[in-house]
């Protein structure tokens, strides 16, 4: 094992808070590793700051009607103190604006520019027109050509799951103004991956299989299995980090070149603040990288960027990616568009002091291997029982009564005694867990010796053997003191506020976690120790009910009268609506169109005009049933080709309990051609 850690954590998107889920499967497990690898006298760089480009910025300004800057000045300052808050303990935590950054991001693409790393290729892309932009992924909206869904975004349908491109849309428009976007030819960089794949499989697929974690090994060796294709390292969009060449104005760096970027720019942040060479940190191979992520961020950290680093050519590869799964919340998936969270910033106004609490819940229901859930009510339970029940209670008797007997002054002991040995073998058991990377683990370990701490002294009950046996009295109060002073120790990883508190309460410094598990005397004889503090106090069920109803309220804002229904999407202005043509029409002849599953092509009779209309509705009809079905039929969408057909319309639908579309039709027949509104 190296003697110098560079430790990551993902970058959070600067478009809102944060909230339990990203604590418990990156934050606070990040934090532990680098709070114990300093304890083990670690040069330990522990690196991370605020994403502050990608289009989630853009969406949310648009939605506030503010800029993007505005946005993340917000978010930054929100999420930097509920990491401070909770002790989440960065050496740097910076943002991807910084002059520094933008700095350092550029000269590593120029870097790559100039040695031939990239492929320079035109493509079409949607472009709106009105707005004057080239349309990102999600700024396009349109009808998902797998299950009709009409709000599916360019990249992902949210209804059934699909993995998209923006062609594959039908009738797809622009979020931005509404208008059906025009395909525009436009130049990117793209980084080969493919060319990367031998070099990818020999360090992971054959250099790791036996030491990442399988959920890590199993994402990226399905990548490579599937082969990997170029990517475009670069963007049209006007946020984010310049691209630095002559001619690429209106263009920026792909969000996931610039945010890993980060972690070498912000790493440079500090080392000029501390006198330290950065490259000892980055281009030193006898430093260990390690990032920690969560699941949705593998093949960035475990492909694109290693592909980059690769590409450049002075850069150390990671050791080690522990990527989490996903926390639900009350047995739902957490939704920041739902309010579907535990938000840190409002839990630490909520529950004043009891930021270990909350570090200690959700580090016992971490999503190691797969998703975990949080309840309110056993975050209660882990609390009283755990806690204060074993934890503070055992910590507790043993201050008073040491107060209560002996002034506060260490009695002596059997400085040989076999029950010393526990501290050390929890140390070193604790140490193994969190070198592999198992923080529960470590954490059971670390409550198992408070739990056996309250065992010693219950069956060696000093508050009687004081009055006829005196000396075992003592005995039993120097060997607690012992195992106190070590949950005092080893606890600070994880609870660091309460072992502060402990350090305090029994007076000592805090120890390098070698000598934890060497030393068996923590505190001497004749050691004055200070007045006890309460650790932990009890959460009563008052406090947890009003939690539980806080996210009932808002349940019930989000509830629909059909849960089936898809959201409401943007609102428009009346005169939007005007705009729009709805007629009665007939179909007069329909037919499947050639290799398309789900896709037939109507002539339909507007009362206008007799036109094409290119459908996916294949899966709910057949042609000979549609043949003279009065439907109703938007008349002036603009037209667009879907298989080399240009559809001159789009039918009105729905989507049946059983998924099947049916047509919105008039209840009587009518004539085509007759205006609805």
């Amino acid at each position: 094992m190296s003697e110098r850690k560079m430790i990551t954590a993902a970058l959070p998107y600067a478009n809102g808070p944060v909230h339990i889920g990203h604590l418990a499967g990156v934050y606070i497990p990040a934090d532990v590793y680098a709070r114990f690898q300093r304890r083990l006298g670690k040069d330990v760089a522990f690196i991370c700051g605020s994403d502050e480009h990608g289009i989630p910025i853009t969406i949310r300004a648009k939605k506030e009607g503010v800029t993007p800057q505005d946005i993340v000045d917000k978010y930054h300052e929100i999420i930097k103190k509920s990491f401070n808050d909770l002790g989440i303990s960065f050496d740097e935590y910076s943002r991807t604006t910084s002059r520094k950054h933008y700095e350092v991001s550029q000269d590593f693409f120029t870097n790559l520019y100039d040695k031939g790393k990239f492929t320079e290729d035109v493509s079409e892309q949607y472009f709106d027109e009105q707005a004057g932009e080239f349309l990102a992924d999600r700024y396009i909206v349109g009808t998902c050509p797998n299950c009709g869904y009409e709000n599916a975004y360019g990249d992902q349908c949210e209804k059934c799951g699909a993995t998209l491109s923006p062609s594959e849309l039908i009738n797809p428009h622009s979020m931005l103004s509404g208008n059906v976007p025009i395909l525009k030819e436009t130049k990117n960089w793209y980084l080969p991956l493919n060319d990367y794949e031998d070099f990818l499989n020999d360090w992971i697929i054959e250099g790791h299989k036996d030491d990442w974690k399988p959920n890590v090994y199993g994402q990226v060796k399905s990548w490579l299995t599937d082969g990997l294709k170029p990517r475009a390292m670069t963007r049209d969009l006007n946020w984010g980090v310049p691209v630095p060449l002559p001619g690429a104005e209106g263009k920026v760096l792909y969000v996931w070149f610039d945010a890993p970027i980060g972690y070498i720019s912000f790493t440079q942040e500090w080392a000029e603040k501390n006198g330290k060479n950065w490259k000892d940190y980055w281009q030193n191979e006898n430093t260990d990288l390690v990032h920690f992520i969560g699941k949705d961020n593998i093949v960035f950290h475990c492909i694109i960027f290693p592909a980059m680093m690769k590409a450049h050519g002075d850069y150390i590869m990671p050791k080690n990616v522990p990527a989490f799964e996903f926390l639900n919340l009350e047995n739902d998936k957490i939704s920041t568009s739902r309010n579907w969270a535990v938000w840190a910033h409002e839990y630490v106004e909520e529950f004043p002091g009891q930021q270990d609490v909350l570090r200690y819940a959700l580090l016992s229901t971490a999503p190691e291997t797969k998703d975990n859930n949080f309840t309110w009510k056993d975050f209660q339970t882990k609390n009283n029982s755990e806690l204060v029940g074993i934890f503070g209670n055992f910590i507790n008797r043993v201050a008073v009564l040491i107060h209560k007997y002996y002034d506060g002054v260490v009695p002596a002991g059997n400085e040989n005694a076999e029950e010393l040995r526990e501290v050390s073998k929890h140390a070193r058991e604790i140490k193994t867990f969190l070198e592999n990377f198992e923080f529960r683990n470590a954490l059971s370990s670390l409550m198992n010796l408070a739990r056996f701490g309250n065992q010693f002294l219950q069956s060696e009950e000093p508050w009687k053997t004081i009055k006829d046996n005196p000396e075992k009295a003592a005995n039993s109060l120097f060997i607690a003191a012992q195992i106190a002073v070590g949950l005092a120790q080893i606890s600070e990883p994880f609870l660091p506020f309460s072992s502060g508190k402990l350090l305090k309460m029994f007076n000592v410094d805090q120890q390098n976690w070698q000598e934890i598990e060497n030393e068996k005397i923590l505190i001497k004889t004749g050691h004055q120790i200070n007045p006890a503090e309460l650790l932990f106090s009890k959460i009563e069920d008052e406090t947890i009910d009003f939690q539980i109803q806080k996210l009932e309220n808002t349940k019930q804002s989000n509830a629909k009268t059909n849960p089936n229904a898809a959201p409401m999407k943007d609102e428009i202005q009346f005169d939007d609506f005007t705009k729009i043509d709805l007629r009665t029409a007939t179909i007069l002849e329909a037919e499947k169109v050639e290799k398309a599953d789900k896709l037939l092509k109507l002539k339909v009779d507007t009362g206008v005009d007799v036109r094409t209309v290119v459908s996916g509705i294949a899966e709910s009809f057949t042609p000979e049933e549609l043949i003279g079905k009065q439907v109703m039929i938007l008349l002036n969408l603009a037209p667009r080709k879907i298989r080399g057909i240009e559809s001159q319309g789009m039918l009105l639908l729905t989507t049946k309990p059983d998924g099947k579309l049916a047509f919105v039709t008039p209840d009587e027949k009518v004539e085509n051609g007759i205006e609805i509104g």
